[in-house]
C-alpha cells in the first residue's frame, strides 16, 4: 500500500484524537491533559519517550530498522526531526461545531490540535515502516508556541540530540483556516515568516480634573500622538520593499470621563522581515517615544520585547519537501508563496540550528472561499478534518525520504 493509503486507514483514529484535543484545549507551557492524551496515542509504539522537565513536552525517538550506508562506514547514524505544537489560545470559541471547546475562554483557534494529531499519526505510520528507515526520527511534541517560546525550552533540554547524534534536518507543518484552497500545501524558500517583537509603553503624566487640563499633565493625548507617530515612522523611515508591520492592540487609560488619569498604556506587536529592519526598529521606536514624551513634559517607560526571530527555511530542504508533496499528492496540490507571511513561529529557533523547512496546509472546508473564511486565531476559525491523513502521510514520508538521502551522503 502507498503512504497516503496507509494514512487514510488511520483517518478515524486521527479525527477522534483531534476532537478530544479540541474539546479540552490548554494554554501555555503546562498542558497536562494534552500530554496525557498524546502519550495514550503513542502507547504501544516502539518509541523512546522523554518528558520535559520545565514543560509538559513529549520527545519520542523512533529507531530505524535498516542500517544506513553511514553506519557501514562507521559514521554517525543520521536523524531527522518532525515537530508539532500542542497549545491552544485564550479565545472563546464561537464555531458551533459539535466538538467545540468545553474550556471557558480557551480554544484551539490556530489548529495545533491538528498538528498534534497528524504527528501522532506519522508516528504510527513510521513505526509500521521501521524497516524502511535508514536512521532515526525525533518526534517533537511542543507546548507553548503561542507566545511562550516553548521551542526554546525543548532546545535547552536537548531535543536536537535526543537520538544521540544531532538531527540533520527538521520539518514542521502548520494548518490554515483561510488563504488557500482546501488541501493545498504551501512552501516558501528563505524568509517564510516574519520576526515578532512586543512593545509595552507606559506614559507617566499627572492626574487632574477634566475641566482644567492645563493644571495636569495629560498622558492620554500623548499616548494618542504616539500611536499615530509610530505608524508615520514606519512609512517614512523604512523601505516599503522591506516592510514593517506595527499594530497597537492595547490602548488604555482612565476610569471616568471627567478625570485626567495619571498614566496611559500602549501595547503593540511588531513584525519585520529582515534582521536589519528588526535592529533598526529596536533603536527607532524608543527614540521616537521618548522624544514625544519630552516634548510634552511627561515621562515614558518603553519596554521593547524581543520575541520570535525570522522563520527562514533552507532552500534545499524546501525543495525536498516540495518533491515529496508532488510525489504524494501531485503538483496541483502545491503552492509556492511569492512573499512571506506576517505571522511568526518559534519553530524559527529550530530552523536557526539545523537545516529544515516549514510547510503550510490549508484546512479550509472543501468548497469554501479561502478569501472570506475566518483566519487563524478567530473565534470562528474552523479546520477541516479531511487534511489529517494527508498531513500525517507528509510527515512520515519526509522522514523516510530524507533519511534515505542522508544515509548515502558523503
Amino acid at each position: 500500500m502507498t503512504m497516503t493509503a496507509d494514512a487514510r486507514d488511520l483517518q478515524d483514529d486521527l479525527i477522534r484524537l483531534r476532537h478530544d484535543l479540541h474539546r479540552q484545549p490548554e494554554i501555555g507551557l503546562d498542558l497536562p491533559r494534552t500530554q496525557e492524551r498524546v502519550l495514550r496515542a503513542l502507547d504501544g509504539l516502539p518509541l523512546e519517550i522523554t518528558l520535559g522537565k520545565e514543560t509538559t513536552s513529549v520527545t519520542a525517538v523512533l529507531r530505524g530498522g535498516r542500517p544506513s550506508a553511514q553506519e557501514a562506514g562507521s559514521k554517525q547514524r543520521p536523524a531527522v526531526l518532525l515537530r508539532a505544537d500542542m497549545d491552544g489560545l485564550p479565545v472563546q470559541e464561537k464555531t458551533g461545531v459539535d466538538y467545540a471547546s468545553r474550556t471557558n475562554g480557551a480554544m484551539h483557534a490556530c489548529g495545533h490540535d491538528l498538528h498534534t494529531s497528524m504527528l501522532a499519526g506519522a508516528a504510527t505510520l513510521l513505526a509500521e515502516k521501521r524497516h524502511q528507515l535508514q536512521g532515526d526520527v525525533v518526534l517533537m511534541f511542543q507546548p507553548g508556541e503561542e507566545g511562550f517560546d516553548g521551542a526554546s525550552y525543548m532546545l535547552r533540554e536537548g531535543v536536537l540530540e535526543a537520538a544521540g547524534a544531532r538531527v540533520q534536518a527538521a520539518y514542521g507543518m502548520h494548518v490554515f483556516s483561510s488563504l488557500e484552497l482546501h488541501g493545498t500545501f504551501c512552501t516558501k524558500p528563505g524568509v517564510m515568516l516574519s520576526a515578532s517583537d512586543g512593545l509595552e509603553v507606559t506614559v507617566l503624566g499627572a492626574g487632574g480634573h477634566g475641566s482644567a487640563p492645563h493644571a495636569a499633565k495629560d498622558p492620554v493625548t500623548v499616548a494618542a500622538e504616539m500611536v499615530t507617530a509610530l505608524q508615520v515612522m514606519v512609512t517614512r523611515q523604512f523601505n516599503m520593499f522591506d516592510p514593517v508591520v506595527l499594530s497597537v492592540g492595547v490602548l488604555h487609560a482612565g476610569t471616568k470621563r471627567n478625570i485626567i488619569p495619571e498614566t496611559a498604556r500602549i501595547e503593540a506587536t511588531i513584525r519585520t522581515f529582515s534582521e536589519a529592519s528588526r535592529l533598526k526598529m529596536m533603536e527607532a521606536v524608543p527614540r521616537l517615544l521618548m522624544g514625544i514624551a519630552a516634548g510634552h513634559g511627561v515621562e515614558v517607560q518603553v519596554d521593547y520585547l524581543e520575541e520570535y526571530p525570522l522563520t527562514i527555511t533552507d532552500v534545499n530542504e524546501t525543495h525536498t519537501a516540495e518533491n515529496v508533496i508532488s510525489e504524494l499528492f501531485g503538483e496541483r496540490r502545491l503552492s509556492r508563496w511569492a512573499t512571506p507571511l506576517s505571522g511568526s513561529e518559534d519553530f524559527s529557533r529550530v530552523l536557526a540550528e539545523v537545516p529544515g523547512t516549514f510547510v503550510g496546509l490549508s484546512a479550509v472546508a472543501p468548497g469554501s472561499d479561502p478569501a472570506t473564511s475566518p483566519f487563524n486565531h478567530s473565534p470562528y476559525a474552523t479546520f477541516d478534518d479531511g487534511v489529517l491523513a494527508d498531513g500525517a502521510a507528509l510527515y512520515a514520508q519526509l522522514a523516510i525520504s530524507r533519511l534515505a538521502a542522508l544515509s548515502v551522503a558523503p
